[in-house]
């Protein structure tokens, strides 16, 4: 078997944004499935690679790297030298999604190829994983926080995880770009959703590294301390390593972090070593299933929790063959009041993600990803090159 094509099919789908507490109208963004295809017939799939899990489609210069450049270096190879493809591109210094997305397509191709889904060719150890809600940031006032939470809570998570205030005033409810946290606020909103749903839920925190002093991040860990949280997640510029090392001294409650640093695995390994992060955070767009797979040896090595970055298929087959102990939560999400979550977007036939009643989602059993696609929808909606 070799690689016969590479091509990556760019296509128009609806979304509604969530902004500033509020749903806003229908318009079309642009997703992608990247497909490789070989002389045997067998195909691989993955869709999106910019953005938030696989909902995002790449851009019209990663679609020309991946079509040009990266497909010259792989056509005619064997589709299970996925290895040696993940060091070279590393050694080319090919952007880290880019070099994830062909990862991801070629394990979607195997686990095709072999009928079994890719947690079952990494090694299976589980067939469903906890969830958590996680929210999109500006939702509001905090009741409107502490509601979601509780409405959250009826349907079915035992978790939830706060993105509070990004670069918006809720006091005014007006942008604020030269002010990206309003700690006061921030702290209300844990205050109020710990308040309403009481000791029933897990409570995660997320400001998204928008606290720009050691002092404001430690405030802020202390109260979420007094709460019970379970951590905090990513609270400085993931640039401030030594901030995290002194952060992660002065706090008990877990660090969670990078979350968004470039250098997959390499970068992480380097976190643990130095004690900059309790818990460690990657997904399969910063290495793809081959990187994530390396971080989560190395975090079962070092005994610390390697726990997953967003939603999608990708990540739930790498939970699917790891064990609670090392890789504990799905992101389920991003929820908010009004969003539909738990309707799969037009190109899929099912949700990768549905919800349980006791708070798990299952890991998905089709061959390679698990991916259900609607083909028709996807060539009808197909954007001219």
């Amino acid at each position: 078997m070799i690689i016969a094509d590479l091509e990556v099919i760019p296509f128009r789908v609806p979304r509604r944004d969530f902004r500033h507490g509020v749903l806003g109208p229908e318009r079309f963004v642009v997703q992608t499935l990247t497909r490789i295809a070989t002389d045997t017939g067998v195909e691989g799939h993955y869709l999106g690679g910019h953005g938030h899990g696989d909902q995002d489609g790449l851009t019209s210069d990663e679609r020309a790297m991946l079509c040009g450049r990266i497909r010259s270096l792989v056509l005619g190879c064997d589709p299970y030298d996925r290895e040696q493809f993940w060091h070279w591109l590393w050694v080319a210094n090919i952007p880290e999604n880019i070099l994830s997305v062909l990862d991801l397509a070629l394990w979607d191709l195997q686990g095709k190829a072999t009928g079994l889904p890719v947690h079952k060719l990494l090694g299976g150890c589980r067939t469903r994983a906890r969830a958590y809600s996680s929210t999109f940031p500006n939702m509001g006032s905090p009741q409107d926080y502490a509601d979601h939470a509780d409405e959250c809570r009826k349907r079915g998570y035992r978790a939830y995880k706060i993105h509070p205030y990004y670069f918006w005033d809720p006091e005014t409810g007006r942008d604020d770009p030269g002010r990206p946290s309003h700690v006061e606020w921030d702290l209300k909103v844990c205050r109020a959703v710990r308040e309403r749903v009481g000791s029933d839920m897990v409570l995660m925190y997320d400001p998204w590294g928008t606290y720009r002093t050691f002092e404001e991040a430690v405030r802020v860990g202390r109260e979420l301390e007094a709460l019970d949280f379970y951590w905090y997640e990513h609270p400085m510029p993931e640039y401030r390593v030594e901030s995290y090392v002194r952060l992660c001294r002065e706090l008990s409650i877990p660090i969670l972090s990078p979350e968004i640093a470039a250098g997959s695995v390499f970068t992480r390994a380097d976190w643990i070593h130095r004690g900059a992060s309790d818990m460690s955070r990657i997904d399969v767009l910063r290495g793809g299933i081959t990187g994530c797979r390396k971080m989560a040896s190395v975090c079962e090595a070092f005994g610390v929790r390697c726990e997953m970055h967003m939603a999608g298929f990708g990540n739930l087959q790498i939970l699917g063959a790891t064990s609670e102990d090392v890789c504990e939560y799905y992101e389920r999400g991003l929820e908010a009041p009004g969003v539909d979550y738990d309707t799969p977007p037009p190109y899929l036939q099912a949700l990768c993600d549905p919800l349980d009643a006791d708070g798990f989602v299952p890991i998905p059993q089709g061959p390679g990803l698990g991916y259900r696609l609607d083909l028709d929808y996807i060539r009808t909606h197909r954007i001219p090159d």
